[in-house]
């Protein structure tokens, strides 16, 4: 099935959600997840502080940032609302919950590939953060070049009067990462293309994707000799 195929059946799945569902009806759902969102902010938050804390520990001891930037997202609820539809979810608070794990989202920029890997090591370490999922698209690319280690983990938010399990979605990759990450996001979702040119397009950035790992290597071989000579 291709892209053209699986965006129609998207749009259908909606158009049938709409003759099933009222306008007024999803309007009520998402008034009722506001409450959820929050949390799921919270839940940001406090992972974006954990990796602030430890690039200020790790900057104190070797006198370098592992942390390029910190950034993060969360899901809008038209996102949320065709990806329930996709899944045949039911508009439910519990269906995003226990379905959905990448509402909350952090990506960690590193300046070089080892840095990723030790900020997973110590994020995974702390006795408050729960593993649900890990997929390495660094040692296993993805078909299209795609780079990156994404972590599922489970983080507690301490409410004013409770307690909550929270899922977020850590992605964290280098620089030259992001970089080729971004553009490819870019360039792929150009509409009006020939399947020709489409075809020498994912030739062209798979060619990137080898010579963005090759320029982290490169980087990273040059960073260990220096901090051996050092």
């Amino acid at each position: 099935m291709d892209d053209h195929e699986s965006a129609q059946i998207l749009q259908d799945k909606l158009k049938n959600a709409f003759d099933n569902e009222s306008i007024q009806a999803f309007q009520r759902f998402f008034a009722s997840s506001r409450d959820l969102m929050s949390c799921y902010r919270c839940a940001i938050m406090e992972i974006e502080t954990k990796f602030r804390v430890l690039n200020e520990r790790f900057s104190m001891h070797h006198d370098r940032n592992p942390i390029d930037t910190i950034q993060n997202r969360l899901k809008s609820p038209e996102s949320i609302r065709d990806k329930l539809i996709r899944k045949n979810l039911p508009f439910t608070l519990s269906a995003i919950e226990e379905n959905l794990f990448d509402i909350a989202g952090v990506r960690v920029v590193c300046s070089f590939a080892d840095d990723i890997y030790m900020l997973a090591d110590c994020l995974l370490q702390q006795d408050d953060i729960t593993l649900i999922e890990k997929k390495d698209y660094i040692r296993h690319p993805k078909k299209n070049g795609y780079r990156s280690l994404h972590l599922i983990v489970e983080v507690p938010i301490f409410l004013q009067d409770e307690k909550r399990l929270m899922k977020v979605e850590v992605q964290l990759r280098t620089i030259a990462m992001e970089f080729w990450a971004n553009l490819e996001h870019q360039l792929r979702y150009k509409k009006d293309l020939s399947p020709e040119i489409l075809a020498g397009i994912e030739a062209e950035l798979s060619e990137c994707a080898e010579l963005s790992a090759l320029l982290d290597t490169k980087m990273q071989n040059i960073k260990d000799t220096i901090e051996k000579e050092g």
